[in-house]
């Protein structure tokens, strides 16, 4: 009901809509005079038949025959009468049954339905619309950047040209308009100079022309472009993108920034700020078996552990939680403390075994890039020959052969990195590795964020998403980094000081033990000081870095808000 108003809107400006409902009057005319004749003849014909019926009764006759109901509780008895009853029958057929349902569809219906699809599909946003997101088409990465924004209450509006499409996902909850994706009306409708982004996630080629037709209406509005191609980066950059990702480029780099490379260092996930959150992997080293108060390893180095990875489950610890040899550690501190880290447990189980990574698509390529520039040897197994181009650092051959496995090095590697494009495959191979070798560290790219859990009790210790990659990174320049992803559901993220914590110590606003969120930093005026005391009041004024799941950082949200 509540679309009422626009539908009848929309109905009654259409031109066509109106001669169609003209049409539409005319016909019923045509068949009430036609009912109003048959109604009279009715009588004339009884009478030379000597039988007197009322007015009423004549119509209710017109009405079954034409109808087909044929009661037969009237009857005519002479052959004038019978062939009149013969002519109303045909005629109700013809107009009753045949005509007035086509022509009320065609005139009345489908225009009504077609009004009501664009009533929840306008071409034009209100002219107060501001500082929100123009998206260009619905992919994955659309739909886990709209969670996100919907999230964070930011107003967005995804742009599709075809009609039925923009239906359905009205119907899945996405807020829709209608237009051309090269025509500059359909963006000025949109109100792209008021807009705070516009998104073009199609084709190369259709993003150069978003981003061209864009331009010439601002010059100010961000545009950010994904490519496919190396090549389209500097075309879409000339035609007026702010930003180009290639983001398979981008997660095959995060694939081979977690593997735990050569030897216990820790490995750099996010850097901000003079702020390092780093991953750090245990087996092998002193601290298996100790507790967090236990290991002393704030004391020796600075770091402060705020979380442990079991198996692709987050952890927030306590003084009391113990490290076990398949833990990793989630560490927070500044490049000095990285340093004493990495002196202290540069020592232990150092390997010269490769990584295996597995696929040579856009993503494989990427993490073996990535892991040469980091100076970590590795191998790729592909089983496409025509893909390996003579590399000598590829195995030809089926994963699922244990002799090409052999071959990689599988019983000698710490990491496995899989990076087809393929779910099934994935959860296939992981299962697979994870039965030779219960040890070695599995990374896995997913396609699909709900094949995320299963990757994970498939046995992959880290699962990477090329949707939720491309969100967070599209957020964060949105929000000027104010959410950076650290894994697949972990982010850190900045807060300014709710009113209902100013005053407070971190240990009496118990932010961990209400949200599970962990305070990695608190910023004054621009300077973090990572790993506060936590006895120190919190200011007016300042921020606090925090890190947690995505579940951690809604409770934060919901919970101190209310609370302001």
């Amino acid at each position: 009901m509540k679309f009422l108003p626009s539908v009848i809107t929309y109905f009654i400006q259409s031109r066509s809509t109106v001669k169609n409902i003209k049409l539409l009057m005319k016909f019923l005319m045509i068949l009430l005079l036609m009912i109003l004749t048959f109604s009279i003849l009715f009588h004339y014909i009884m009478e030379l038949e000597n039988q007197t019926y009322s007015w009423l009764t004549g119509l209710y006759w017109t009405l079954t025959v034409m109808t087909t109901l044929g009661f037969g509780d009237i009857t005519f008895t002479s052959d004038l009468g019978r062939l009149f009853s013969i002519i109303v029958l045909l005629s109700g057929v013809l107009f009753l049954l045949v005509l007035l349902p086509f022509t009320f569809i065609q005139f009345f219906y489908a225009p009504w339905i077609d009004a009501q699809s664009k009533s929840r599909t306008p071409r034009e946003l209100p002219s107060e619309t501001k500082n929100h997101v123009i998206i260009t088409n619905y992919d994955p990465l659309s739909a886990a950047l709209i969670e996100k924004l919907n999230f964070f209450e930011i107003d967005y509006v995804m742009l599709v040209e075809d009609i039925a499409t923009a239906v359905d996902l009205y119907d899945k909850g996405y807020k829709v308009a209608i237009g051309n994706l090269d025509d500059p009306e359909t963006y000025k409708k949109l109100r792209v100079n008021s807009a705070a982004m516009v998104l073009a996630v199609g084709s190369d080629e259709l993003n150069t022309n978003i981003s061209f037709t864009v331009r010439e209406l601002s010059e100010t509005v961000p545009i950010v472009s994904t490519i496919n191609s190396d090549a389209s980066d500097d075309i879409l950059r000339l035609a007026g993108s702010t930003h180009v990702f290639q983001f398979h480029k981008i997660l095959g780099r995060a694939l081979a920034r977690r593997t735990v490379g050569s030897d216990a260092r820790a490995n750099i996930i996010v850097n901000t700020n003079g702020i390092i959150i780093a991953e750090a992997p245990v087996t092998g080293t002193p601290l298996v078996g100790k507790s967090i108060k236990n290991c002393g390893l704030r004391e020796t180095t600075g770091v402060n552990i705020i979380g442990i990875w079991e198996r692709g489950s987050f952890e927030n610890v306590t003084p009391d939680s113990v490290i076990s040899k398949n833990s990793v550690l989630v560490l927070a501190g500044n490049d000095k403390m990285f340093s004493l880290y990495d002196e202290l447990f540069c020592i232990y189980h150092p390997s010269t075994s490769p990584v295996i990574i597995i696929g040579k698509g856009r993503v494989g390529r990427a993490t073996a890039e990535t892991l040469e520039e980091k100076g970590i040897e590795y191998v790729i197994i592909e089983k496409n020959p025509m893909i390996a181009e003579n590399d000598p650092k590829v195995i030809i051959g089926d994963v699922a052969d244990l002799t090409v496995l052999q071959i990689a090095g599988i019983y000698e590697t710490r990491s496995i990195i899989v990076t087809t494009k393929n779910d099934a495959t994935n959860i296939n191979l992981t299962i697979y590795c994870r039965r030779l070798r219960s040890d070695v560290q599995i990374i896995s790219r997913s396609t699909s964020a709900r094949n995320i859990s299963t990757l994970h009790r498939a046995g992959a210790d880290l699962v990477l998403t090329y949707d939720s990659l491309g969100a967070n990174t599209i957020y964060n320049l949105l929000q000027k980094d104010e959410v950076m992803m650290v894994t697949e559901g972990l982010d850190l993220f900045k807060m300014k000081v709710p009113v209902s914590l100013v005053g407070k110590s971190l240990i009496e606003s118990e932010i961990r033990a209400k949200t599970n969120c962990t305070v990695v930093a608190i910023g004054t005026e621009g300077k973090y000081e990572v790993n506060p005391n936590p006895k120190i009041p919190l200011k007016y004024g300042d921020e606090i870095l925090l890190i947690g799941t995505v579940d951690s950082e809604k409770r934060f949200i919901k919970y101190f808000n209310s609370n302001v």
